[in-house]
Formats: C-alpha cells, structure tokens, sequence
C-alpha cells in the first residue's frame, strides 16, 4: 500500500506521538509511507527534530497552520489535492482537527480510494471555548465526516460524543488505542542523581504532571491545589514535566504563595528521557479538561504510578476510579483533588496496589506495535471493500 498521514504540526505531544508510531510500523510492515505536516514552531518542542533521521519522506505545508485562516486554509487544501493526485496515494490517513477536516475533504476530491481519520481529542469538548465557536466544530466535523470511509478515536468516549452530535454514523467508527513505546516506562527505575539535579529532597513523596504548561492543561488548578496539600504532607514535592507559555507565570505563583521550593520545572524533556522523570514520581496528577485519552497517564501507570486526574473525555477508560487512581468528576471545584492526592502521598500500601492494577490495565494494551498492526488491517479491509464495489 502507498499510505500519507497528515496532522497539523508535529510538536513534542500525544497525537504527533501516536502518528509518527503509525508511520514507522507501516514502513517496517514493508509499506510505502509518506507524512504530511504544517510547520511546528513553539515552546512544545519540534518531535521530528528529536526523533532523528526518518525512514520516509516528510512533506511540510507552509499554510497548514492551526489558526483558522480563510487564506491558508485554502492554499492548504489546494495544496493536498494537487499532492494527492500526483503521488496516487491508496489511502490518507487524517490526525487532529484541523488537518482532518482540510485533508479529508482534499483526499475525497482527488480520488483517493480510501480515507481515514483518527480523532485524538475533540476541539467541541474544550470548556473553554464560546458556545458559537463550539457549534461551527461540530458542524464542520459533521460534514468532514461525510467526506471519509472510517473514523477511528483513541478512547469509546470520542465515538459516544460524536455520535450524540450526529457526527459521522455508527458503523464508521471503531476505537484503536493510542500506541506508545512502553519498554522504557516497564523497566527504567529511579535515578538519584536527576533527583538531586531537580533539587528534590531524598525521602520526599513526589507528585508529578507530565503536560504543556498551557491553559486547559491543569498546571494553575493544581496550583490552587499545593497550599492545602502541604498542609496534611509538608514534605511533599511537585515535579514539573513540560514546558509553555505559563511557565513564567507559575514560577512567579509559587514565590508569592510560598511553596517555590517544593516544585521544580523539569522543562520540555525529550520523550526519550519521559521514563527517567518520571521514574521519579509516586503519583501523576493529570488535571487537563480536555483529553481523548491521555498518555501521560498511561505511560505513568506502565511504571506502577496511580494517576488523579479530572474526569474528562477518555481519562476513564484508563484511570479508574479507586482501582487505578482517583477521578475528579467535579471539574470546577477549587483546590481540586487535595484529599485523594494526600491520601496517596500517605498510604504507601494504596499506591502499590492502584500502580500494579494501573500496569496490568495497561501493559500490553497501548503498545505501539498492536496500533500499528490493527491500522495496517483496516487499511486493507477498505480497500478491499472498494474492489469489490468496483
């Protein structure tokens, strides 16, 4: 098969991770395979920078950009098509919202015979946003639904929202979990000298966040959250994993509040060293209100650590309540989380036993190669329906 992907940026994050996964194995299962991205500057970090030389050719359109923008939008699409009919692809692969609703319209429009998408978070979820702002995603998800064979998501919770704003039909979707590298999460143990490197004191219990330092992300609710925990455990550490734009802010938080010395900022860490800090941690604390199924807390349950996140969009399918972690269903409660963080932080035994189910739960359900394999399958199975519809 001759395969494109095609996601908007290729930033240090969970979609661009589970993309370029999805490139690889299709290469190494003997695959003609191509990637297509927009430019990816930013504070995230460029993923293709970090991942060395590539066995396949990566495509960069200047006007794939995330912002909407008539103009770019346009020169994007036409762009693709023109790509699409030259290189003859047999199937594109779309990843996040705006990639998949320009690529999925400029793959149908240049014939090519199968079109897929995979939804890794969706932009109608995000609180955040005005209400009319959300109305125009769903409505441009419903009619770039139209426009492709099959829709895959990351968690049940992305089907089931789509379906109740009738995005897409029923028989169109299937859930295919993100894919990672857990070798490394399974077997990297702590390492005392990047303990002392952060300035975390020894014995020191360790709460760690492994996301963007951006808004949605739960950086500034578990700031309002790390007074009231230092009070029941006045040792506890919080570990910082990550970079972006609130950085500066946080910092500048912490002073004011007193609690600077009890964080430290580990800064963008490339994926390759994600084990080695987060070995680090006894717990993950993953409060983002928009996620379609977060790796960083499968990726810190692989390591045995239980997970307190919000309960937001696919979380649940990996964090579950009481056996696995602790799930904070009420999204604007201040200070959230402080009794179940505490309790973790406190009951040793508790810890050991969510970590050790959150492992079992997720080893090897989210390998990568498990990913790669099943896509690799419904890529065959459409084209096979389309030979016979021949």
């Amino acid at each position: 098969m001759k395969v494109c992907h095609i996601i908007t940026r290729m930033i240090v994050g969970g979609a661009q991770e589970n993309t370029l996964f999805s490139a690889i194995g299709l290469h190494e299962a003997g695959h003609e395979t191509v990637l297509v991205t927009g430019p990816s500057p930013g504070p995230e970090g460029e993923l293709l920078k970090q991942s060395g030389e590539l066995p396949f050719p990566v495509i960069v359109c200047e006007d794939l950009c995330r912002e909407i923008s008539p103009v770019h939008d346009w020169k994007a699409y036409r762009f693709l098509v023109d790509y699409f009919r030259r290189e003859k692809f047999d199937v594109v692969h779309t990843h996040s919202s705006k990639a998949g609703i320009i690529g999925r319209y400029a793959a149908r429009a240049a014939g090519v015979p199968a079109v897929v998408h995979t939804i890794h978070g969706l932009p109608f979820s995000y609180t955040l946003f005005p209400r009319w702002k959300n109305e125009m995603y769903v409505l441009m998800e419903r009619l770039a639904a139209r426009k492709c064979d099959q829709i895959l998501a990351v968690a049940q919770d992305m089907i089931d929202q789509c379906l109740a704003h009738k995005i897409g039909r029923k028989e169109m979707f299937q859930v295919v979990y993100s894919g990672m590298d857990l070798t490394p999460f399974l077997s990297t143990e702590p390492d005392i000298s990047l303990r002392r490197e952060l300035n975390i004191p020894d014995g020191a219990p360790v709460v760690a966040a492994l996301a963007r330092l951006f808004h949605g992300k739960g950086c500034q609710e578990l700031w309002q959250s790390i007074p009231e925990i230092l009070k029941r455990v006045p040792d506890a550490h919080f570990l910082m994993i990550g970079n972006g734009l609130l950085r500066e802010q946080l910092e500048q938080e912490a002073r004011e509040q007193g609690f600077f010395g009890h964080v430290s900022f580990a800064g963008l860490v490339p994926p390759v060293q994600v084990p080695r800090y987060l070995a680090l941690a006894d717990i993950l604390v993953h409060f983002s209100r928009r996620e379609g199924l977060p790796r960083a807390a499968v990726q810190a349950l692989a390591m045995k650590k239980p997970v307190v996140a919000y309960d937001a969009d696919g979380t649940r399918e990996v964090v579950l309540d009481g056996e696995t972690g602790y799930l904070i269903r009420d999204l604007k409660r201040t200070a959230p989380g402080v009794d179940e963080i505490a309790e973790l932080l406190i009951d040793e035994e508790k810890r050991k036993q969510f970590g050790e189910a959150g492992q079992a739960l997720v080893n090897p359900r989210f390998d990568w190669h498990l990913m790669s394999d099943r896509l690799i399958q419904i890529y065959m199975e459409l084209l096979q329906q389309k030979t016979c519809q021949i």
